[in-house]
């Protein structure tokens, strides 16, 4: 049985006046994650993998307790400090982060929640939700995301880390073979501030590599500051998109978004995932336009990227550096970027698109401070 909780805090708030929370993702936070609809593909990734912990690794009368309802507003603390996050680290920038005020922000995963839920005396769970990052505009990357999370806790006197890492392992083998089927796979090293040794699993799926999680065994201070002391244990985290996309062939991460019935009537709870291999039905051309500005000191590509997408909304498929010049005399660099423009449904006309690109080449450079080329 899924031990589903009620834990759930409002998506009512008050944003400062110095959050740097654009309209378009606050509507994505009022509206509500796609992880808990059962018959969308966020939904049925997260389903299938919560119900494999809960019914099949269960120990008998341990099982793990899900949490899908968890607010998204967290602490700064929450987000990065109970996490060691260093304090220099890249993450904490407004450039990357989205804060609600300078004690607040959107988290930027699911991990943000570990110590609350081990100070409520959980020991073994699972976290769904909506995450928030600034990001990219390409066909992988949305502002917007969803990651499950999952924590185990072992007796610190009845295990060894290598038998953490072990159980880890096997727990997290055993549910992508769920997932994928009988794939290959292969353990790589990595690193995370909160755990120590770290991991990523890789299945190799339709011809390559597929990165799917990252793990490890928990950072004593972590656990400890958490009110578990005396345990040690292993945690995961899974981005529900990279798995939806190469399970079911979505290729184009603002598909999840769309309220097309031609795309949502493709996919259901009680299907297999063998028979939900997404068929495109639009094949709309493109629009390109080009900017070139030079670019000024305090400039991030991640605002431009933003800018972009907040004018544009789902009219942008994608926003690629073409090129970038740096003045042998002057110092100074130019980039030029590349604006794909595509609907998902619908065909878009010249007219439509030139309207929003001169709204995007104003807004650069009176908002980023920026001289347009």
């Amino acid at each position: 049985v899924c031990l589903r909780t009620r834990l759930f805090s409002t998506r009512t708030v008050s944003y400062a006046e110095n959050s740097n929370i654009p309209p378009s993702v606050r509507q994505r936070v009022a509206a509500g994650g796609l992880h808990r609809i059962e018959s969308h593909p966020i939904g049925i990734v997260a389903s299938r993998i919560a119900t494999h912990f809960t019914e099949n690794y269960a120990d008998g009368k341990k099982p793990f307790t899900y949490f899908d309802k968890l607010s998204p507003h967290v602490t700064v603390e929450q987000n990065f400090d109970e996490l060691l996050t260093p304090q220099d680290h890249v993450s904490r920038s407004r450039n990357d982060t989205y804060y609600i005020d300078d004690a607040h922000v959107l988290r930027c995963h699911m991990t943000a929640h570990q110590g609350e839920l081990l100070r409520a005396g959980n020991r073994r769970f699972l976290m769904a939700g909506d995450v928030y990052r600034c990001d990219t505009v390409d066909a992988t990357h949305y502002p917007v995301f969803h990651q499950l999370d999952g924590v185990r806790l072992f007796d610190a006197d009845s295990v060894t880390t290598d038998q953490v890492v072990a159980d880890m392992k096997g727990a997290l083998e055993d549910v992508f073979r769920k997932l994928f089927g009988d794939v290959r796979m292969r353990w790589v090293d990595a690193y995370f501030p909160f755990t120590d040794p770290s991991f990523e699993l890789e299945v190799w799926y339709r011809d390559e590599w597929l990165e799917v999680l990252g793990c490890g065994v928990m950072r004593q201070p972590i656990i400890d500051n958490g009110g578990a002391g005396g345990n040690v244990g292993w945690a995961f985290g899974i981005g529900l998109e990279r798995i939806a996309m190469a399970l079911f062939g979505v290729p184009d991460i603002r598909l999840f978004w769309t309220q097309d019935a031609r795309f949502l009537k493709q996919f259901g709870a009680d299907r297999s995932i063998e028979s939900m291999r997404f068929q495109p039905y639009s094949k709309y051309p493109p629009i390109w336009h080009d900017i070139s500005f030079w670019v000024s000191d305090s400039f991030h590509v991640n605002k431009f990227h933003e800018l972009v997408r907040e004018l544009g909304g789902e009219l942008v498929e994608d926003v690629s550096l073409n090129d970038e010049f740096t003045n042998p005399k002057t110092g100074r660099v130019s980039h030029s970027y590349r604006v794909t423009f595509r609907h998902m449904d619908r065909s878009l006309t010249n007219a439509e698109i030139d309207g929003v690109f001169e709204e995007i080449r104003a807004k650069a450079a009176s908002d980023l401070g920026v001289e347009l080329r």
